[in-house]
């Protein structure tokens, strides 16, 4: 549904994007990660028509980005980082605005404003005026306005910042009720909104590709060992000893309040661990994995991986 290959952006001699390729099949939810200025907004401008390419070749739909780009726009629909909406219009009235600017049927406009105000769960402010709406009702409006014409494929910018703890999860639910329905790409920096929403990810750094592919078989390419973090009363030098008698184990090491405990993949120390924290009485307050796509995206951002 989404195919990038080889695209690169430059801006003078700044090279926003270099070379990126991956592809997005068709109903998935596919996260674009990368740390701040990482060239996840470039790419998804260039997506969706906003800004031309320097080189390289995009297509949404079945449609060339660059050669079709009407087609293009009219089989996506986009949420920027910034929500384009008029804060003096109601919810509905600004829905139908948006429904004649993309050249909705007028027949057919008041049932596409009642489908989009239902799916994004925006029909208790439906009649109120944006302005005097919630953080995340405006959030909400800004997804449906990317629904309204019907499109195969979402992007969405950044679609949970600023918003608090309550917000962000019933934004992020209603992300996940639309798979299927519509292929999405996602651009976030925050690595709980790709775990917990998407089926796979491209990992940007620097304008380049780092990984891609499902979470899955990202975290089993490039993980080679297994282990976790384990916070205890007191996690210091002589605890980290412990740890290193047991056999099995390779590496132990103190991260601030927590002591990292790892071995080769194919074992799981996670009982003999757990044995010695109570035998020892060393006061276990929290065990967790380390493997997984939250280890590849931080060895990535640190430089560690690369393609």
């Amino acid at each position: 549904m989404i195919e990038v290959r080889e695209l690169t952006k430059k801006y003078g001699e700044l090279v926003a994007v270099r070379d990126l390729t991956f592809t997005v099949g068709a109903g998935r939810i596919w996260g674009l990660l990368g740390p701040n200025a990482a060239g996840k907004t470039t790419t998804m401008r260039i997506l969706t028509g906003y800004l031309p390419a320097t080189s390289g070749h995009a297509t949404v739909a079945g449609f060339d980005v660059f050669e079709k780009p009407d087609d293009v726009k009219r089989s996506i629909g986009y949420l920027p980082e910034v929500v384009p909406l008029y804060l003096d219009m109601t919810v509905t009235s600004y829905l139908a605005f948006v429904a004649e600017i993309k050249q909705i049927p007028k027949a057919r406009r008041k049932a596409a404003v009642a489908r989009v105000v239902e799916s994004a769960g925006l029909g208790d402010v439906s009649r109120r005026i944006i302005k005097t709406i919630s953080r995340g009702f405006k959030q909400r409006v800004g997804i449906a306005q990317a629904m309204i014409h019907d499109p195969k494929v979402l992007v969405l910018d950044e679609p949970t910042i600023g918003l608090d703890p309550a917000q962000i999860r019933e934004i992020r639910e209603l992300i996940r009720s639309l798979r299927g329905e519509h292929t999405i790409l996602l651009s976030t920096h925050i690595l709980p909104e790709v775990t917990q929403i998407c089926d796979g990810v491209v990992i940007i750094n620097q304008g380049r590709l780092m990984a891609s592919g499902s979470l899955a078989d990202l975290a089993a390419s490039f993980e080679k060992t297994d282990g976790v973090l384990v916070r205890l009363h007191r996690s210091g030098p002589e605890e980290a000893a412990l740890f290193r008698g047991l056999p099995g184990v390779g590496k132990v090491a103190v991260e601030g309040d927590e002591i990292r405990v790892e071995w080769n993949r194919g074992r799981d120390l996670r009982d003999d661990v757990a044995r010695l924290v109570l035998d020892k009485g060393l006061g276990l307050k929290e065990m967790r994995s380390v493997a997984g796509i939250e280890e590849l995206y931080m060895k990535i951002v640190a430089g560690g991986l690369e393609q």
